[in-house]
């Protein structure tokens, strides 16, 4: 049995991420069978060709290479979210994404990719890595979703809205390289989500353009905000809010229902999430029930002996 855990942010929850691993490979009997780290995923900031959430931050090339070798080390990939809808022809030879992706360029990490234009050009010049069909493409129709299974992609992440349709998981081909995001915070088929996507890539765009411009000057987000997510209420959920919406895929359905169909490709969200949010949804999902004190507490041992502070 493989139940494989694509996680949050590679960059901002370095530390704890690293942690992590390293419980799960010294301490597997305080986890749930199977488990594995299939990916942790997200961008080094600033990264213009980033999606999904906007990312904020700059880091330099040697904290680049240091995050790169550490998880790449465990054999874990790194899996750069490049799902930014808003891209132009101009944005493909970014100097810094393309640095990146040539420092990281060995066979074993991954991209998310969601932009036509972004995903040939990766196609082309990064031949090495296998790409992953983003749930930001929004794709609701089932015939649409088998038709992108059938195409080049390593992973196709599902729509959320299809999370407990179990009469459309039950057809779909290639369940073991369809990733399930567990614990969506999003409203339930939100009629903005498509909107908010393309808004936040904009705002990606305007916070690289910005700092290039203006290191020194803090970006004012509200000016890029528009009426498709400013007031949205839906981001900032917590784990057990989550658990109240029909979209939330709980871990006992994961090894009682999800596994036993096929299924072993699970992501959580959560790289602008609090890292007290994120530890407790690893605790929730991957940990033993009767394990889950035991194993955060070591966690935040291990945090305390490391150095690191897992509040902001």
């Amino acid at each position: 049995m493989r139940v494989r855990f694509h996680l949050p942010d590679f960059s901002g929850n370095f530390k704890l991420n690293l942690l992590f691993a390293e419980m799960l490979k010294h301490k597997p009997e305080f986890f749930r069978e199977g488990v594995e780290i299939a990916s942790f995923y997200g961008v080094f900031p600033p990264s213009i060709w980033n999606g999904g959430r906007t990312q904020g931050g700059v880091v330099d090339k040697t904290f680049v290479k240091s995050v790169i070798k550490a998880f790449n080390d465990r054999g874990i990939p790194l899996r750069f979210t490049f799902t930014n809808p808003a891209l132009e022809k101009k944005h493909l030879s970014d100097n810094f994404c393309n640095m990146v992706m040539s420092m990281a360029d060995n066979g074993l990490n991954e991209a998310i990719v969601m932009s036509p234009l972004l995903e040939d050009y990766i196609r082309r010049n990064y031949p090495n890595y296998k790409l992953t069909s983003s749930t930001c493409k929004r794709i609701t129709d089932p015939e649409k979703l088998k038709e992108e299974l059938g195409k080049d992609y390593s992973i196709v992440v599902v729509d959320y809205d299809f999370n407990n349709n179990f009469e459309v998981l039950e057809k779909l081909p290639r369940k073991q390289d369809c990733e399930l995001l567990v614990n969506a915070c999003c409203e339930p088929n939100c009629p903005r989500r498509s909107a908010h996507y393309h808004s936040i890539g904009v705002q990606q765009i305007a916070y690289n353009e910005h700092i290039k411009k203006y290191p020194n000057v803090p970006f004012d987000a509200d000016k890029y905000d528009t009426e498709h997510f400013r007031d949205c209420p839906f981001s900032q959920r917590g784990i057990f809010e989550i658990r109240k919406l029909r979209t939330h895929i709980s871990p006992d359905d994961i090894w009682e229902k999800y596994v036993p169909m096929g299924f072993e490709q699970f992501k959580i969200e959560g790289r602008t999430a609090s890292p007290v949010n994120v530890l407790e949804t690893y605790m929730y999902y991957m940990a033993k029930p009767e394990c889950r004190d035991e194993a955060r507490f070591t966690m935040l041992k291990s945090m305390e002996n490391s150095g690191s502070m897992i509040f902001r």
